[in-house]
């Protein structure tokens, strides 16, 4: 049985292919355009699927689209008639394309697929759900899902048990958490779906100042977690920005220029926003405890990738373990629909231990082997070194002990956006240099953002107050006190930004300003080079964690192919590639040829 899971025309496309009810493969439809966040049809990422199950489209029994798109339209002309003759630019601008494509999206599918079998619709929120509690180790939990907007609901939790998930309520639209931190996002002068990664990284250089006026003006929040917005101060229903004028007087003037000066007003703002979504989502975890009684947790959701969030509900929430979806935004609503499909609309059997899930670590991507990799290298002339399997870890652990950034490519690439040891720039944690060096000569982008540690399961509680499991980098925790340094009088006086120049503990590199840090915890099963080269660190250096980033810079999407990685290595400092069992030494390359304006090609936000 071959079900297909596609998800478009929002934002993060994705595909995904279940045969016969395991995850066989996914991926967001960017990393083959490199078009950051492209939000068309999939059709790169549904050829990458049926390739790596073997099959053609007419081999497809069900295709599962991630939502309902008649209700999604009849929201969006429910609100355009609610704000009329407000909005009318932007109802020109989106009615066209719903008219002409969104709308027929069943005969859309069939044509392109060349596809005539069943396909089903299951709402965003359940498509949420199911990507949630399917893949999870759990037999019955409850769950929590919330993002933007999906057709009405922007919230919602139930209960999943066997091969079925429940909606037992839900918040509607125009209120939306999702929606109140984009509109933040977008204030400080970030771009929406893209930026509140940023604005979760500069929390922590501010105060809560704003935080009692998003309470009190923004927000009437009630002790179960439900909420409404006060929508005089917000413009998306109907305009084409996310707040108004009145939104600017509340807070002391206009949205910052894009690329313009953080001022210390951005940093309050970004840390209150920040508290208020922790205080929602905690008071959401306990009603949803005191309601359905399960100790497990799933969530999905964009809002879920705020992994300070997450890692509150896991330390003062009720419930003893949470599992989170690694793709919880649009993208892994692809994986939820099929997996809806398989489980919910078939009804076949789900059985899990409570101890692994199926989402295989998330590395559900393409893998290039490496015949196809000396292929590319030799054809483009390109000098590098063959290591064998046994030399890799020892090799890369001494440059990364040098000092050297090294982009590491290797296995299949990581289905959501987090890279997690598959498609990474990894470094050393301990050097004080080294998370401005990456921010500003590798990633091209603001030094205030954080980067984040992988380190051996075994070892995490060595050096983060933290015991348990995080393999997708969706937890904070703190450092651990024996580890941090103790600040002088005059570290201690620092303000804003300027407390980035402050060494915090044995990890510089990976301690947040807060003294806080987004774990990955590495295992040797579900990435073993990844975790045999942190060991050798560990082993020679004697320390069990490395710097992760995402292998992109800023305005690309993560690289997929080898072709991708060694042109973002050569358009940065990286010092060297590993690519499967060639490494590539940057001083021994030749440059690129006809590439200076290649960061023109980039919407820079």
């Amino acid at each position: 049985m071959n079900i297909l899971g596609i998800s478009a025309f929002y934002h993060d496309s994705a595909a995904c292919l279940i045969q016969d009810g395991k995850i066989k493969a996914a991926a967001q439809e960017e990393r083959f355009t490199r078009k950051k966040q492209d939000s068309s049809f999939p059709i790169n990422a549904i050829n990458y699927c049926l390739d790596a199950g073997g099959i053609t489209g007419k081999e497809i029994d069900i295709v599962a689209f991630y939502e309902k798109p008649f209700i999604k339209f009849e929201r969006i002309l429910e609100t355009y008639l609610a704000y009329a003759p407000v909005g009318i630019k932007s109802f020109i601008k989106a009615i066209p394309l719903w008219i002409k494509q969104k709308l027929w999206m069943k005969e859309f599918i069939r044509k392109e697929l060349d596809f005539n079998g069943k396909i089903v619709f299951p709402e965003h929120h359940y498509s949420h759900a199911a990507s949630a509690f399917f893949p999870s180790p759990f037999q019955e939990a409850a769950f929590l899902t919330v993002d933007g907007v999906g057709e009405w609901t922007t919230t919602s939790y139930g209960v999943g048990k066997d091969n079925e998930v429940n909606i037992l309520s839900e918040i509607h639209f125009p209120h939306s958490l999702g929606l109140l931190y984009s509109a933040f996002t977008y204030y400080t002068g970030f771009k929406v779906n893209s930026g509140e990664y940023k604005v979760m990284g500069l929390a922590p250089y501010g105060e809560p100042r704003y935080k009692d006026v998003i309470l009190s003006e923004l927000m009437d929040l009630k002790e179960n977690g439900s909420f409404w917005l006060n929508m005089e101060y917000f413009n998306y229903c109907a305009g084409l920005t996310m707040t108004n004028k009145k939104f600017d007087g509340l807070f002391g003037g206009p949205r910052r220029k894009p690329e313009s000066t953080l001022e210390q007003r951005h940093m309050d703002l970004a840390r209150s926003v920040q508290e208020v979504t922790e205080e929602v989502m905690l008071r959401m975890s306990r009603h949803i405890h005191r309601e359905t009684g399960h100790k497990n947790l799933c969530l999905a959701g964009g809002v879920a990738l705020n992994c300070v969030a997450n890692g509150k509900i896991l330390t003062e929430g009720p419930f003893e373990n949470i599992w989170i979806q690694p793709a919880a935004g649009d993208s892994g609503g692809a994986l939820g629909a099929a997996m809806f499909a398989w489980y919910q609309y078939l009804e076949n059997p789900r059985v899990a231990d409570d101890r692994k899930d199926s989402q295989q670590g998330t590395y559900l991507g393409p893998a290039f082997e490496n015949d196809y990799i000396s292929g590319y290298l030799e054809k483009q002339d390109i000098p590098y070194t063959l290591l064998e399997d046994n030399d890799i870890p020892e090799k890369i652990a001494t440059l990364i002990a040098e000092e050297n950034v090294i982009g590491w490519f290797h296995g299949r690439m990581e289905f959501g956006p987090r890279a997690l040891g598959s498609r990474s720039i990894i470094g050393d944690p301990r050097s004080p240099k080294m998370q401005e060096l990456m921010n500003l000569k590798i990633k091209f982008r603001e030094s205030f953002r954080p980067f984040a540690p992988s380190v051996l399961k075994e070892r995490a509680s060595d050096f983060f107050e933290f015991d348990g499991e995080s393999p997708y980098m969706l937890l904070v925790a703190p450092v651990k006190k024996e580890i941090r340094r103790q600040m002088t009088d005059k570290e201690k006086r620092l303000f804003g930004i300027e407390q980035l120049n402050a060494v915090r503990s044995s990890i510089p590199a990976v301690t947040h300003v807060d003294y806080s840090a987004r774990i990955q915890t590495v295992d040797g099963e579900t990435h073993p080079l990844y975790y045999r080269m942190i060991k050798k660190f560990d082993e020679k250096y004697g320390c069990p964690v490395v710097i992760n980033t995402s292998f992109n810079v800023r305005g690309e999407p993560i690289v997929c192919s080898p072709e991708d990685a060694y042109l973002c290595f050569m358009r940065t400092n990286m010092d060297y590639l590993i690519m499967g069992n060639f490494l590539l030494d940057k001083k021994k390359q030749n440059p690129l040829k006809d590439d200076t304006d290649w960061r023109k090609e980039f919407e820079l936000d």
